[in-house]
């Protein structure tokens, strides 16, 4: 038996322990013989020959198709960001002001464009574009479309954290006769950032992903599509897209990494990450001493002491 409690699950007895590793195996079993059938099609399809990989070695693949369509992913992901934070932000504040005016056309908003798919936005604000500018912009179009719908959903994402922060900390600064907008500025949203973070970067993660989508509709030369040219190009279809997926995970790993760093940084700031270490020894002397207080502090106890 262990010496640490815990309240989420009972400890699992000898049965449990015996029927967990056996599945452990069956399951690891599967997962090798899963990826022994995956590997053998892939060298029956010739998939997995040093010709469909050497096109990655080029110079003239990557400055040609890789990276300029990394870069209109990024480009675009980025400035849809940059928008869609302060705009989730307005929205997500507005929902929760005192004014009817106020509130229900921003809720409207809200919840007409976290309905639609970002795809039909991408479509829309393309053909907006045009018969506006008398001229076509995939690039206008992917960020109208990603900053509605993102700006949308952001904008829950605040209006939650905001609602999560204790109610105690508005009554006190009512209490000290703070306005509306130092309530918000210097009370809930310094509060709120820590835990809005995961929430925010999730959904960064989904506008980065979200870009591909231009490439299908509108036209836009991002990643996804830059590499589908270059696997015409070069006949390595499957090689293309698993360095293409393995690009997409690297980038939302370094978002991960990220924001884990900033919500670090953020509590350290705040003296969240401080924790005090009591040794079991110096606890029970502590615990001795309370003991001994409260004992004193009990009516009537010195007649009991008395011989």
């Amino acid at each position: 038996m262990t010496d640490r409690a815990t309240v989420l699950y009972d400890i699992p007895g000898p049965k449990a322990r015996r029927a967990n590793l056996i599945l452990s195996v069956v399951f690891g079993v599967v997962l090798i013989l899963a990826a022994w059938w995956i590997i053998s099609v892939l060298i029956e399809k010739n998939q997995l020959t040093a010709e469909k990989w050497s096109p990655f070695l080029e110079i003239q693949n990557w400055t040609t198709y890789l990276l300029p369509g990394l870069w209109a992913t990024l480009e675009a992901a980025a400035l849809s960001v940059v928008i869609a934070l302060p705009v989730g932000a307005l929205f997500g504040i507005a929902r929760m002001s005192d004014h009817a005016w106020v509130r229900w056309p921003a809720g409207v908003v809200v919840e007409f464009f976290r309905s639609i798919p970002v795809i039909i936005l991408m479509l829309f604000a393309f053909e907006l574009w045009f018969f506006t500018f008398d001229s076509s912009s995939p690039f206008a179009a992917v960020v109208i479309g990603l900053v509605l719908y993102n700006g949308s959903v952001l904008a829950e994402v605040f209006r939650a954290g905001i609602l999560a922060v204790p109610k105690g900390q508005t009554e006190a600064a009512v209490a000290l006769g703070l306005r509306k907008t130092q309530l918000m500025t210097l009370i809930l949203l310094p509060q709120a950032v820590t835990s809005m973070l995961p929430a925010v970067v999730s959904q960064l993660v989904v506008i980065v992903k979200d870009t591909a989508l231009g490439g299908i509709l509108v036209g836009y030369v991002e990643l996804r599509r830059a590499a589908n040219t270059s696997a015409s190009n070069y006949g390595n279809l499957l090689p293309t897209y698993v360095v293409v997926a393995l690009i997409y995970i690297l980038i939302n790993l370094a978002l991960g990494w990220l924001s884990h760093w900033l919500e670090r940084k953020l509590r350290t700031r705040r003296g969240g990450s401080r924790i005090v270490k009591i040794d079991s020894a110096a606890q029970s002397d502590l615990m001795a001493a309370r003991q001994e207080i409260e004992i004193e502090n009990v009516p009537g106890i010195d007649e009991f002491r008395r011989p």
